[in-house]
């Protein structure tokens, strides 16, 4: 293989979605999905019945695409790093079906500026509702809302989530103890996914 044709494999493998293999180019605001390997990641996809258990804001530095994503604490993450950390290499894109919300003059920057206002805040174990510390999804949902005014998917309670598996009420009482705040507000990286507003790309 010559180093050319390395080059544009490289490119193309920083642009690949899972679902069926197909390629797309990634946009400012767009949102990536992923299957965490994380200690917690199954306990999620258990407790909300979907593949996904991380997620992030895409946002473009110096012409290369970034994640805004919530770890350890808030930061952007090379595209290429964070979709090599997910399972199998692999994530899913979704975007705004409305294109022209972002596309109008100064939507971009507001939600960039909602976004990154969170940057350097730490990861939140215990997916409170404050800006104190921030999960994954929360990130996401604030940015846009914040931002935009837009609210993708909506706010559940930690009730009602699937807790009946053994995984899920272990790592429950590994954050919590005998105290869960089953009345907490929190939002999924399902429910974000399953928003009407978003579609994935064509």
């Amino acid at each position: 293989m010559s180093s050319r044709e390395l080059f544009i494999g490289i490119l193309l493998a920083w642009f690949c979605i899972a679902a069926g293999g197909s390629i797309t180019q990634v946009r400012p605001g767009d949102i990536v999905f992923q299957t965490s390997q994380s200690s917690q990641s199954r306990a999620i996809q258990l407790a909300t019945h979907s593949p996904y258990s991380h997620m992030g804001l895409i946002l473009f530095r110096s012409g290369h695409p970034f994640v805004l994503e919530a770890t350890a604490h808030v930061q952007l993450t090379a595209l290429s790093e964070w979709a090599a950390r997910g399972q199998d290499g692999t994530y899913v894109v979704k975007r705004l079906k409305d294109a022209s919300v972002l596309a109008a003059p100064g939507n971009l920057h507001r939600l960039e500026q909602a976004a990154l206002s969170f940057r350097g805040r730490p990861y939140d174990p215990y997916f409170e509702w404050s800006d104190q510390r921030i999960y994954c999804s929360e990130l996401v949902w604030k940015a846009y809302d914040r931002g935009l005014g837009i609210q993708l998917g909506d706010l559940d309670r930690l009730s009602t989530f699937d807790l009946s598996n053994e995984l899920v009420r272990q790592k429950l009482k590994e954050r919590f103890g005998d105290t869960i705040p089953m009345d907490e507000q929190v939002i999924s990286p399902a429910a974000v996914f399953s928003s009407p507003l978003l579609a994935m790309p064509r």
